[in-house]
């Protein structure tokens, strides 16, 4: 994510520092072109910055804003995260010394593939790019973070952190779960024969595709974000239940009138936001 976000803005920054932890990732980082300078030293790497991106996982955000990286940087230096998660971060961002132009961002998009060998400079183009304010969000600090989103080609769309994280829950985080559960199920039914993997095709890859994601990763997510996710599994058991009743009362036809508007909604919900999105990404 941090080097498509580097690759992205290319033409918009006259230098590109890069800070990671993994020499090997500074060191094809800086030979592929994709930032002029990568340093291990935070305070070297973001201390003469005009922009600061924090890309790295929600926990560790979140410390480097509550520990240290405030005080490393400019006055007027606009500071934005990549994290998945708002309020954790939003809260920290809200102690930061005052003089920092400091929001909260999560864009909606991603890939299978992880690491600085994965960057692609058209990853955020016709994207959605969630900005959240924070008590350190000056009229400045939105108008220069809504200019870099732009850059990005991507899609600016503004709410507040709790309403970010409500909204994620339910689109991001339970699907992970429920994919989780399912590659659980099939699992179990595949240690009792085998022909389970053999014909999983299309429908099993598109709804287990989920449960690859990186552990650590979603695991950071989930722990700043319980309650909502917890709230919407709770929801999706009802709707377990209902389709299971259906299915042993044999009731054919309120399980059709059931599944049809849900079909509806799920064509509708293509043909409006995710057409125009596909046609943007070719």
């Amino acid at each position: 994510m941090g080097g498509s976000l580097a690759l992205a803005l290319r033409d918009y920054a006259d230098t590109i520092t890069g800070v990671d932890a993994d020499e090997v990732t500074r060191t094809y980082a800086v030979e592929h072109g994709i930032v002029d300078y990568a340093t291990d030293d935070l305070r070297a790497g973001v201390s003469e910055a005009d922009v600061v991106i924090l890309a790295a996982p929600v926990r560790v955000i979140a410390e480097m804003l509550r520990r240290r990286i405030g005080s490393y940087l400019r006055s007027n230096t606009l500071l934005i995260d990549i994290g998945s998660t708002k309020q954790d971060i939003c809260s920290a961002m809200a102690e930061l010394p005052i003089g920092i132009q400091a929001v909260g961002g999560h864009p909606m998009t991603g890939k299978e593939q992880s690491g600085i060998e994965a960057s692609a400079a058209d990853l955020y183009r016709g994207r959605p790019f969630v900005l959240c304010p924070t008590r350190r969000t000056t009229p400045a600090a939105r108008l220069r973070a809504l200019s870099l989103v732009r850059a990005l080609e991507a899609v600016p769309i503004e709410m507040e952190a709790e309403r970010h994280d409500h909204v994620v829950a339910a689109i991001s985080h339970l699907p992970y779960l429920l994919s989780a559960a399912l590659v659980a199920t099939v699992g179990r039914e595949g240690q009792k024969d085998d022909a389970v993997w053999q014909l999983a095709a299309g429908g099993f890859r598109d709804m287990s595709r989920l449960a690859g994601s990186d552990v650590q990763m979603m695991g950071d997510i989930l722990s700043t974000n319980t309650q909502a996710v917890a709230t919407l599994l709770a929801l999706f058991r009802m709707q377990l239940a209902l389709l299971e009743a259906m299915l042993i009362s044999r009731d054919d036809q309120n399980l059709a009138e059931t599944l049809y508007p849900l079909r509806e909604a799920r064509l509708n919900w293509m043909e409006r936001y995710m057409n125009g999105a596909n046609d943007g990404n070719k």
